[in-house]
């Protein structure tokens, strides 16, 4: 009977700690951490036009890590009323919980302490670009979420910094070369999001966020036509990076022709403004900005 005990018990502790593990990659968000994260190391070889230095890459990667998990924790924490709300939100630990407030911001404390700290041994441009976007995302993009729409516009700030952050880990600068890419994922994003908000508009509309334009109790029919707009004009940026800067042809005319593509699905959500077209947009829209920062940097 002993081994037989010990033998369950091992097995509800190795249940116990695969659900705490689990609890904390829904905390911080793992994908969209790591999807981040993949975005600075883009901005990072891009702009290298010296000796790779695997240390750099080590401190850019772990410390954008933390602080992207620490400003996820905190959203989480501060949204945990309204993420119970929404069915693709409501499993989420602090909002479920199954963890504590005071936990959730205990994490975020110490990954941002670190986070900081491991961005500060690269340089202070990338701490202070780290910290700056940590609190745009936590303490403005998030309470904005529930009173305006320019929240939207507010969070494509943060959203956009990673590239720029993983760029000026190089030097230390923010070059032209790292602003433009700021400005591309900046503008990259309204389509991207606009495309997810429509086909969680009830879930948004049930937390009491206001995300979407609206026209009375629907969404605002504007919106595919305002996501042609921002795609659009991602083409002049890409147009001066290759005149002004050190940008291939090849990788001009690949980020052009992903962009009229981009461009072509956002006035398609325009003219049919259903499910199907915005599933096309935002399926899109997740492959763009990866094939694009790989241009970039391959071509």
């Amino acid at each position: 009977m002993r081994h037989k005990y010990t033998f369950t018990t091992a097995i509800n502790r190795k249940s116990a700690w695969r659900s705490v593990l689990v609890d904390y990659l829904l905390l911080i968000k793992f994908r969209l951490t790591a999807v981040v994260v993949l975005s600075s190391v883009f901005g990072y070889l891009i702009q290298l036009d010296e000796t790779f230095s695997l240390q750099s890459l080590f401190l850019l990667v772990a410390g954008g890590f933390f602080v992207t998990a620490s400003a996820n924790a905190l959203n989480q924490v501060l949204e945990k009323d309204y993420d119970i709300l929404m069915e693709r939100t409501a499993v989420r630990p602090v909002a479920s919980g199954r963890m504590r407030s005071s936990e959730g911001v205990m994490f975020a404390g110490l990954s941002c302490l670190l986070g900081i700290s491991l961005l500060a041994a690269l340089n202070t441009m990338t701490a202070f670009l780290g910290m700056l976007s940590l609190i745009l995302y936590a303490f403005v993009y998030t309470p904005l979420k529930r009173y305006s729409t320019l929240a939207v516009p507010v969070g494509a700030i943060p959203g956009a910094l990673p590239v720029m952050i993983g760029a000026a880990a190089v030097d230390g600068k923010i070059s032209m070369l790292a602003f433009c890419l700021f400005v591309l994922q900046f503008l990259w994003q309204f389509p991207h999001f606009w495309s997810i908000g429509f086909l969680s508009f009830q879930d948004y509309k049930a937390a009491g966020y206001r995300l979407l334009p609206q026209q009375g109790d629907e969404i605002d029919r504007n919106l595919g036509l305002s996501s042609m707009f921002y795609a659009l004009m991602i083409l002049p940026v890409a147009c001066f990076m290759w005149m002004r800067l050190d940008v291939t042809l090849t990788a001009s005319l690949s980020t052009i022709l992903l962009t009229i593509s981009y461009v072509w699905l956002s006035y398609q959500f325009h003219v049919k403004f259903d499910r199907t077209a915005a599933l096309r947009l935002m399926f899109f829209s997740f492959l763009y900005l990866p094939l694009i920062l790989l241009s970039y940097w391959l071509l």
